[in-house]
């Protein structure tokens, strides 16, 4: 008999989509508004995998339609000068979206300078108040690699309500939202994590199963119930016996294919997804704010 290789969910194809309705909508709002939306990206220091995120965002904005207001900061720069950038963002009505990109300089104190920004401007969706509103199931930005992952599932028609959803890592950036997110869908969670005992008999229970850890080869086909739908969120560069370089993610892609209904691929599922739902996030503020 042979077996059934699972359908892959092609973040890179959703992307692109949103972005086209995004450009859309910025096309009819902007003559109602008078300004395109904005974005503002806070750099500091010469981390080049942050300076390829950055320059990934800000083509991402052009493309669509977004103006980038951007600063890139010489490592030495301190607290109190970036405390003041951020309160200037905050009251510049151009600004839709003010983003600080991880990781900052040792000396600087990221969670101080997340909660100076405006939780209306909050693009990343990590502001305790943007995160309170989760928690609550109240309207507001979401923090936007699980966001990406909700489309996705959406997008794909794959139905969460009462289905036992397993979300492996418990970061504030993915793994706490996103159990909020696929709790608010009528899911039942587990979260498990690195002190989580029997790890592998968690997954095996999970109809949907997501993996935000960044260890590769952490989840493979014994692990997974057949029929499950697999969102791999983690992401790790490996060098092969060639010496070539490689982006893989937390899921044995070969053999977990054979066994689950739906997968994600890395790269390509979810990474295309995170940079679009900042943007999104971007043009909801834009309209919210501008009372459209």
């Amino acid at each position: 008999m042979e077996t059934q290789i699972a359908k892959l969910i092609d973040g890179k194809a959703l992307a692109e989509k949103i972005q086209q309705e995004l450009s859309a909508t910025i096309t009819e709002l902007q003559p109602q508004i008078g300004r395109p939306p904005g974005l503002a990206v806070l750099m500091v220091g010469d981390n080049p995998a942050s300076a390829a995120y950055v320059r990934g965002k800000e083509r991402a904005c052009a493309k669509v339609g977004i103006a980038s207001f951007g600063k890139h900061f010489p490592t030495e720069t301190t607290q109190t000068e970036l405390e003041e950038v951020i309160a200037a963002l905050n009251q510049d009505e151009r600004v839709d979206g003010i983003l600080v990109q991880l990781p900052l300089p040792d000396h600087l104190d990221a969670v101080t300078l997340l909660h100076q920004i405006d939780p209306d401007k909050d693009v990343d969706g990590l502001h305790p108040i943007n995160l309170g509103r989760l928690v609550r199931g109240e309207p507001g930005l979401r923090s936007c690699t699980p966001f990406g992952v909700m489309r996705l599932l959406q997008e794909y028609e794959i139905s969460l309500e009462g289905k036992q959803a397993v979300v492996v890592g418990r970061s504030i950036l993915v793994g706490k939202p996103m159990a909020l997110m696929l709790l608010e869908a009528n899911a039942t969670i587990t979260i498990a994590h690195k002190s989580s005992h029997s790890l592998e008999n968690i997954i095996k229970n999970a109809d949907i199963l997501i993996t935000a850890v960044g260890r590769p080869g952490l989840i493979t086909a014994e692990m997974v119930k057949p029929g499950a739908v697999v969102v791999d969120v983690g992401i790790s560069r490996v060098t092969d016996a060639n010496g070539n370089n490689r982006l893989v993610g937390d899921v044995d892609f070969d053999s977990v294919k054979r066994v689950a209904e739906f997968l994600t691929p890395v790269p390509g599922g979810v990474g295309p997804m995170t940079v679009t739902m900042l943007l999104q996030n971007t043009v909801t503020s834009y309209s919210q704010r501008s009372k459209i």
